[in-house]
């Protein structure tokens, strides 16, 4: 097998740190629904167990909403994890790019070694039918994207997780920002497998792709009460990769949260599946080399 970077992972040690979703005991609406499996801790040795016999190499860990009035803090922890433990190898951490306070936040972030980037998820709606431009804490607030313009300055990329009826204001950001790396988290959430909805997120994708300072994971595609199946998933990964190109996407697992959809071992059998047919320069810039550039491993 090729070599694997698992560009989107978390860790969480729930004794010792405080994440609201998972230790406030009243849940918060989920897209896969009952989380409660997640409320515990998920550490390298974990990971490990769950990877299993697969050639993972290195891992890019995502901010895993710390502590927001602490952001920094769960970077620091990751440098002694990573100390201790040999993962994770890089990281996108927090910081919040509407408060007024994000320039020191991001100055404490940028002196890590372990960071690449930023995750701050924007204001979205629930239903594309919702969606409208120029909300409050959006990707088109005055206030949110004055710390988005600080992203360049220090040499961050920043991670996107936002649903697909939201890609036309990340089209704008992109393309007022050329400088700053944009990485879209989840393949752009196309959790409705209608013909019309995957339409939609298909053309949402392809205008998106126009900016060629963007980049796709292919990860979170496990649909709420099912398994992770191939036959659901691999026609939208074989689109994710004809829009991107196999020279802007990246697998990623999101475990421990897509254990909640499917194994380890069935998310990425179903990925070798997808690029399967593919040249192994592109199947090795998939699940590795890509990620390496992008995240500058």
């Amino acid at each position: 097998m090729l070599p694997i970077i698992d560009a989107h992972q978390h860790f969480w040690d729930l004794d010792t740190n405080y994440h609201p979703w998972l230790c406030d005991p009243e849940s918060i609406p989920f897209r896969y629904g009952d989380y409660s499996a997640l409320r515990r801790n998920y550490l390298p040795a974990d990971y490990r167990a769950d990877v299993g016999r697969y050639p993972v190499v290195g891992t890019v860990h995502m901010e895993a909403e710390f502590d927001p009035s602490h952001p920094v803090a769960e970077t620091e922890w990751l440098k002694r994890l990573a100390e201790q433990e040999g993962l994770p190898n890089a990281c996108v951490a927090q910081a919040r790019l509407d408060d007024p306070e994000v320039g020191a936040v991001l100055t404490a972030q940028a002196a890590r070694s372990l960071v690449r980037g930023i995750r701050h998820k924007p204001h979205a709606t629930s239903r594309p039918e919702d969606a409208r431009r120029g909300a409050q804490g959006s990707m088109d607030d005055p206030a949110w994207r004055r710390g988005y313009a600080m992203l360049q300055q220090y040499g961050l990329s920043f991670d996107l997780q936002t649903p697909w009826w939201h890609l036309d204001a990340a089209f704008d950001l992109a393309r007022d920002f050329p400088g700053t790396q944009v990485i879209v988290n989840h393949t752009g959430l196309p959790a409705d497998r209608s013909p019309e909805a995957l339409r939609a997120w298909r053309s949402a994708l392809e205008a998106l792709a126009r900016a060629p300072n963007v980049a796709l994971k292919i990860s979170g595609l496990g649909l709420p009460g099912e398994p992770w199946r191939a036959a659901a998933n691999l026609p939208v990964i074989h689109d994710a990769i004809a829009v991107f190109g196999p020279d802007r996407c990246m697998f990623a697992s999101n475990f421990p949260v897509d254990s909640l959809a499917g194994s380890f071992e069935a998310i990425v059998d179903g990925f070798l599946q997808a690029i399967a047919g593919r040249p192994e320069a592109q199947r090795r810039a998939l699940l590795r080399d890509n990620a390496v550039r992008i995240y500058r491993l």
